[in-house]
């Protein structure tokens, strides 16, 4: 099955207030921090992405909260070699987590993943669940590979026929080797219109998927495969709040958000109107509301 990039994004128009490096289990992960008050991680999307679409959402959600983020390993400014299957896999980046939390001496953080970045704060929780105040989902690919059964006639039917028609050239050339600029990006201009609901933003979308480092994200979700990634078992005992979060049009079905809504017993689930897989851009009244309240009561 050919594998599909949930990814984010945001311009990095804003410089952070402390930013640095550390050594983590053979990586040098970068991070960066802003404003100040109860700690709010943000794990960005991909896999294979940086965090640089994310910067404007850890401004935004920055006004009342310290929040924080970081390049994934091998992205970024976070460096680990060489790229493959020893060097990269779920269980060091949940440790790469855990290295940055005692890092910042952080004794409890809110963990809010987006896309991918929601199954690796759900495994993240189902490793360290004593070291999270709550969580937030936002636009998650699950607490298991539920998507794949789905996720590609879903994508098609958000695109038009000419879309899915650019869809497939551009994916054969990937197939065939040619991983250059120029298909990369054809290949994000014809997936872009499928994650958003507002088209204005699909050309930044497309940019953004264009910037996938494709090794990594065949390394995660082959990873992803191995371990059998299921969190619905680890998941059963957690008892801190949890707020999911997705678009009515969302690249990613709904069903997938109510499975994450069912595995917690103190989940609240919120669906959003007009929106697709950015509720930040699409609907940020409705996004940002609801995350706003959730902070405030944890």
């Amino acid at each position: 099955m050919k594998k599909l990039l949930f990814i984010l994004l945001l311009s990095p128009l804003v410089f952070a207030q402390t930013e640095g490096t550390i050594d983590s289990d053979g990586a040098k992960l970068h991070y960066r921090i802003f404003g100040s008050g109860q700690p709010v991680l943000i794990i960005n999307g991909g896999p294979g992405l940086d965090s640089d679409g994310f910067v404007g959402l850890a401004q935004a959600l920055s006004k009342n909260n310290q929040t924080i983020i970081y390049d994934q390993r091998g992205t970024g400014k976070s460096t680990v070699k060489p790229i493959n299957h020893s060097a990269i896999s779920m269980d060091l980046m949940v440790n790469d987590i855990e290295n940055l939390r005692k890092h910042l001496g952080i004794g409890q953080w809110v963990v809010l993943g987006h896309s991918f970045g929601g199954m690796l704060a759900a495994y993240y929780a189902t490793k360290h669940p004593e070291q999270i105040a709550g969580l937030i989902f936002s636009s998650s690919g699950g607490i298991d590979l539920g998507l794949r059964d789905y996720v590609n006639t879903r994508m098609n039917s958000l695109l038009t026929a000419a879309q899915r028609d650019s869809l497939q050239y551009w994916n054969r050339k990937l197939s065939a080797g040619d991983h250059s600029h120029t298909v990369r990006i054809g290949r994000g201009r014809a997936m872009a219109p499928a994650y958003v609901y507002r088209k204005e933003f699909a050309e930044n979308i497309a940019q953004r998927l264009a910037q996938t480092n494709l090794d990594i994200n065949r390394i995660v979700w082959e990873n992803l495969e191995a371990i059998h990634f299921d969190c619905a078992g680890g998941l059963a005992y957690f008892n801190k709040p949890v707020l999911v979060l997705q678009g009515k049009n969302d690249v990613l079905e709904v069903k997938t958000a109510e499975k994450i809504h069912r595995a917690f017993k103190k989940s609240k689930l919120v669906l959003l109107d007009d929106c697709g897989h950015y509720g930040w851009l699409d609907a940020p009244t409705a996004y940002f509301s609801a995350i706003d309240q959730f902070l405030k009561s944890v």
